[in-house]
């Protein structure tokens, strides 16, 4: 195995970090290498925001106060998933979901806690960076294909320095909070956040392995000998 498929499959969602500081150095070292993505006519569609200390914190002080008020009007501005899901899309978002309940005791019809797991993501699941990703609303579907590349490479050159991520739709409900803290333009869509810094070996939620289906049963091959 290569280096590079090390750090690609040992990619994980990490749900809950050490409070170990990244330096800032080291997020924009990522970050410069995962802008080597590639995208049409290098347009180069991604921006962001990396937030450490008072500034990560402030951003979570008011998203989680409007979580716990159950602020209405947070929808999404871009659709994530369909309104119904089908198989075999719904067995796979099943299993992932059972599984880490299932790591982190939370029974089944138990909203009490399943609330307050997915409270989680709104403090980055602990990690000591933060970003928030953005796009703007201009661009067509061909960016945000794009910035699926640039966000994998920001996930890929984290692990290859010995550090964690978690990517988190989960922000994007919370775009008119987040919009005037950070000052996001008018243009600018809220992609998703993403939490950096380095896994909790003890938490039992990291212990989670997602599965994936092999090559040969989502493509077709030809031409082969």
């Amino acid at each position: 195995m290569s280096i590079v498929d090390d750090a690609i499959t040992s990619r994980r969602s990490i749900r809950r970090f050490l409070p170990d500081p990244v330096p800032a150095t080291t997020a924009e070292a990522i970050l410069d290498a995962a802008a080597r993505a590639p995208s049409g006519t290098n347009m180069q569609p991604w921006r962001g925001y990396v937030l450490a200390g008072a500034a990560r914190d402030t951003l979570i002080d008011a998203v989680q106060a409007a979580f716990d008020a159950g602020e209405p009007g947070h929808e999404q501005e871009v659709r994530y998933y369909p309104d119904a899901f089908f198989e075999p899309y719904l067995s796979r978002r099943r299993e992932v979901g059972w599984g880490l309940y299932g790591l982190l005791d939370i029974a089944k019809g138990d909203a009490a806690k399943m609330k307050a797991q997915h409270r989680r993501n709104f403090q980055f699941f602990d990690a000591p960076v933060g970003m928030i990703f953005t796009i703007d609303r201009r661009l067509a579907t061909g960016s945000w294909l794009d910035y699926g590349m640039f966000l994998q490479n920001v996930m890929t050159a984290a692990r290859g320095r010995g550090l964690d991520t978690c990517a988190q739709a989960a922000w994007s409900h919370y775009h008119r909070t987040i919009r005037p803290i950070l000052g996001l333009a008018d243009e600018e869509t809220v992609v998703c956040g993403l939490a950096l810094g380095f896994a909790d070996p003890d938490a039992p939620e990291n212990t989670l392995a997602t599965t994936r289906t092999p090559a040969r049963s989502f493509m077709r091959f030809a031409g082969f000998d």
